[in-house]
C-alpha cells in the first residue's frame, strides 16, 4: 500500500490532465463550427517535434553544465585558496544570476560563426541557447558536488591518509564514489528545473514547442485555441518532469 500511495499523487494528476486538457480542444470551435482539435491537427506533429527539440537542448545543456560544474565543485573544496575562492565566486555568480540574462549574454556575445584556420564553425541560435542554459546549470551542479563531498564524514579523509593515498587518489577512489550517491537526487532535481526552463530559448528565436505553438496560433487566428494549445504544452512538460520528481524522491529516501 505504501508504494501505491507514493506513486498515486503525481500519476493521478497526470492522468487527470490527460483527460481534462482534450476537453477544451473539442469544446473550442471556430466560426464554421469546426472543433479546435480539427484545427490543431495539422500543427500537432510540429509542436511534438518542438518538444523533442526542448529535450535535446536540455540533454546537451545538462551534459555541458555537469562537466563544468563538477570541476567547479571540486575546485570549491580545493586546499589551494585561490582555486577555492575563484571556484566559489563563479559558482555563486552563475547560480544567482537570472537564467534569461545569461541566455541573452550568450546569444548576443557569441558570434554566429567561428573561423579556425580554413574551417568555419557555425553557431546557430539553438547552440547559443544550449550554452546559455548550461552556465546556470554549471553553478547549481557545482553546489551539488560541493555539498556531496562535504557531507561525507572527515573519517573518510583520515582513513585514506592513513593508507598513504594522495589527495588526488583520495578524491578519485574514496570520496567521489561515495559522494555520487548523495549527488544523484539533487542532480536530477537540477535537470528537472533545466527542462522546465528550456522554453526560455523561444525568446531568442529558437524553434522549440512554445515558438511553434505561437506560430500555430498566429496562423489559425483563433483566440479560443490559446487554452488548448498551451494546455497541451503543459501536459507534455508535466508528463516528462513528473516521473523525474518521483524518482528523485525515491533516491532521496534510499540514500538518506
Amino acid at each position: 500500500m505504501k508504494i501505491k500511495c507514493r506513486f498515486s499523487r503525481p500519476y493521478s494528476t497526470l492522468a487527470l490532465l490527460f483527460f481534462t486538457i482534450p476537453i477544451p480542444l473539442y469544446a473550442a470551435t471556430v466560426g464554421d463550427g469546426r472543433s479546435a482539435w480539427s484545427q490543431l491537427g495539422p500543427w500537432m506533429p510540429n509542436i511534438i517535434r518542438g518538444f523533442g527539440f526542448d529535450i535535446l537542448i536540455s540533454f546537451l545543456a545538462m551534459l555541458i553544465g555537469t562537466i563544468l560544474g563538477f570541476g567547479l565543485g571540486v575546485g570549491q573544496v580545493s586546499p589551494q585558496r585561490y582555486v577555492r575562492v575563484t571556484s566559489r565566486y563563479l559558482s555563486q555568480l552563475f547560480r544567482n544570476a537570472p537564467w534569461l540574462v545569461i541566455l541573452f549574454f550568450c546569444v548576443y556575445l557569441l558570434p554566429y560563426e567561428i573561423h579556425v584556420f580554413s574551417h568555419t564553425i557555425q553557431l546557430p541560435g539553438w547552440v547559443k541557447g544550449v550554452f546559455g542554459l548550461s552556465f546556470p546549470v554549471m553553478g547549481n551542479v557545482s553546489e551539488v558536488v560541493r555539498g556531496g563531498i562535504q557531507s561525507l564524514p572527515s573519517g573518510q579523509w583520515e582513513a585514506a591518509a592513513s593508507l598513504g593515498l594522495t589527495r588526488k587518489q583520495t578524491m578519485r577512489f574514496c570520496i567521489v564514489p561515495q559522494a555520487l550517491r548523495r549527488m544523484a537526487a539533487p542532480w536530477m532535481n537540477t535537470y528537472a528545473i533545466l527542462m522546465m526552463s528550456t522554453p526560455l530559448v523561444s525568446i531568442v528565436g529558437v524553434e522549440d514547442c512554445v515558438t511553434l505553438a505561437s506560430s500555430a496560433l498566429a496562423a489559425l487566428a483563433n483566440p479560443a485555441l490559446m487554452m488548448p494549445v498551451y494546455g497541451l504544452i503543459l501536459v507534455l512538460f508535466f508528463a516528462y518532469c513528473a516521473p523525474i520528481a518521483v524518482l528523485t524522491k525515491r533516491l532521496e529516501r534510499r540514500f538518506r
